[in-house]
């Protein structure tokens, strides 16, 4: 069975960082291109950055130069590295594949920041 679980989120000031982790069981992670994606109060959810097996990394442009996705496919697990924070990131951050295919999601991590 899938199961996603995100930490590493909280109440940060604008400007400040964060790291969110996310570990990964029940699938062959190593072959999947994983993805963080947020969901702002109001808003439809969204992906913010993705990485594939190898590495190559992909993101939006409103998270480019500020945030760095990676992986350590040994542990299963896939981080996000969020500097320079802005209030406009604020939402529950999930871990997926980069499509949202995998079922269920995970409950999230929230990432607050303050002005």
């Amino acid at each position: 069975q899938v199961q996603l679980v995100e930490s590493g989120g909280g109440l940060v000031q604008a400007g400040g960082s964060l790291r969110l982790s996310c570990v990964a069981s029940g699938i062959i992670f190593r072959f999947r291109t994983m993805g963080w994606h947020r969901q702002a109060p109001g808003k439809q959810r969204e992906l913010v950055a993705s990485i594939t097996p190898g590495g190559t990394t992909n993101y939006a442009d409103s998270v480019k130069g500020r945030f760095t996705i990676s992986r350590d496919n040994t542990k299963n697990t896939v981080y996000l590295q969020m500097n320079s924070l802005k209030p406009e990131d604020t939402a529950v951050y999930y871990c997926n594949d980069q499509r949202g295919y995998l079922q269920p999601w995970g409950q999230g991590t929230q990432v607050t920041v303050s002005s």
